[in-house]
């Protein structure tokens, strides 16, 4: 067997993740091909080292969502096991990777069938009564999560993975079928290409989806030490959320918008930054003033987002077997390691995944 998986984002790793671990795959097999990889950073091209990240309620409610979102969540600990067993002596603010308690709250009241799934596996699950909502809030709940520091756990997990054996390569393809040079051409394993692009997948010859779209977002970091949980609103038509980063510097996402179909990320905006240090300082008054908090930075990322979701399914192009696992938009991280096992089960429907 021989593996490219294009996209050296969180989906291709969680991918390449999801192959040698419940596949048993050798990672010598398999080969992270991408323009941007762990450790480098791009605002309109490598989204995954800007997202907030937790693990949160932002995701749809469809069946598939579900699953994706309840198995990242369940698998967490274990990956989390096995790197901080990997990285001897390292704990989990260190890994980028960690537990905290999030309350999360919405002006509506939630589909039922996606309350009902949070409440069946979330730890610490509880449904917040009207006394703790905030004004002109319908629903809330609170629980155990997962917080990640998005750009140090994607490079602590690249790490693993090439510890492993797989290979990294930093190049740019411009078509899917670029993907077999990177394979054992005379080998005679059964080649198999996993295609992670995420806004790529908009461009890359071979596949040029349509439906993939830009969402993007602002935030602003600051340095909050007495702020140690997620605290995040959802509207009809607007996100804020605060989601606090492992790690010894204490930093808080503050955020936060979805601009579909705007793709500039170079720059950022006073007054949208204004505007997210107005709303979350009102959603958790221990932030303090607005003016006094402590800013590190303000920065703007695209999320890779798809019209109809991500697409998870696989074809025949040329005699090679191609699996498609994009458009994830903001809940990679959270998301992703189920999308991984989907398309990883899609590549070996025989095996006993």
């Amino acid at each position: 067997m021989t593996v490219t998986i294009i996209g050296g984002g969180i989906i291709g790793l969680y991918t390449a993740y999801c192959l040698v671990e419940f596949c048993q795959l050798p990672g010598s097999q398999i080969c992270i091909v991408g323009k941007y990889l762990p450790g480098d950073q791009s605002a309109n091209g490598y989204t995954s080292p800007w997202a907030g990240g937790n693990w949160s309620c932002i995701s749809p409610d469809d069946k598939a969502t579900l699953f994706h979102d309840r198995f990242t969540y369940e698998n967490l600990d274990q990956l989390q096991k096995k790197l901080l067993s990997h990285f001897e002596g390292r704990d989990a603010e260190w890994l980028g990777l960690a537990r905290r308690p999030t309350k999360e709250f919405w002006d509506y009241v939630p589909n039922k069938l996606k309350i009902e799934s949070l409440s069946s596996y979330l730890e610490d699950y509880q449904v917040l009564g009207h006394e703790k909502l905030p004004e002109g809030a319908s629903f809330g709940i609170s629980f155990k999560t997962w917080n990640f520091n998005c750009p140090v756990f994607l490079y602590n997990f690249a790490q693993f993975l090439k510890d492993k054996g797989i290979k990294f390569v930093k190049e740019e393809l411009t078509h899917l079928a670029q993907a077999t040079s990177f394979m054992n051409e005379d080998s005679t394993d059964d080649k198999i290409v996993f295609n992670c692009t995420g806004l790529g997948a908009r461009d890359l010859g071979g596949v040029k989806d349509l439906l993939v779209y830009p969402a993007r977002g602002q935030v602003v970091v600051v340095r909050a030490p007495n702020v140690n949980e997620n605290c995040l609103r959802w509207g009809q038509n607007y996100a804020t959320y605060i989601i606090p980063r492992p790690g010894p510097l204490k930093e808080l996402v503050l955020g936060g918008f979805l601009q579909v179909d705007n793709w500039n990320a170079q720059d950022t905006s006073l007054e949208e930054s204004e505007d997210i240090l107005t709303r979350t300082t009102q959603l958790l008054p221990k932030l303090g003033a607005k003016d006094h908090l402590k800013i590190l930075r303000v920065a703007a990322g695209l999320r890779p987002s798809r019209y109809g979701g991500p697409r998870i399914e696989k074809e025949a192009q040329n005699g090679i077997l191609v699996v498609h696992n994009y458009g994830a938009s903001g809940y990679g991280y959270q998301a992703g390691l189920g999308m991984g096992y989907r398309a990883v089960r899609l590549a070996f429907p025989g095996s006993k995944l």
